[in-house]
């Protein structure tokens, strides 16, 4: 089961509304609410777009890590 539950932790970190990261990312409102809500799930291109904007990797954004920060090189 996929936890989303750090994507909105982020968001909360950065200030980022879900209008602000559907702005960011062109990603709907709509979906954002619907992965809030768990009536669906984003998908990779979404959670790159996702991790990009909110400077974060793809696996703290799926819970495989408490780590939010990439390893850059």
């Amino acid at each position: 089961m996929v936890n989303l539950s750090n994507l909105f932790l982020r968001m909360e970190e950065l200030n980022v509304t879900s209008k602000k990261l559907s702005d960011a990312t062109g990603i709907s409102t709509g979906n954002i609410g619907d992965w809030k809500y768990g009536r669906s799930k984003p998908g990779a291109e979404s959670l790159i777009l996702l991790a990009d904007c909110l400077d974060c990797s793809v696996d703290y954004l799926l819970g495989r890590t408490d780590v939010p920060e990439m390893n850059r090189k």
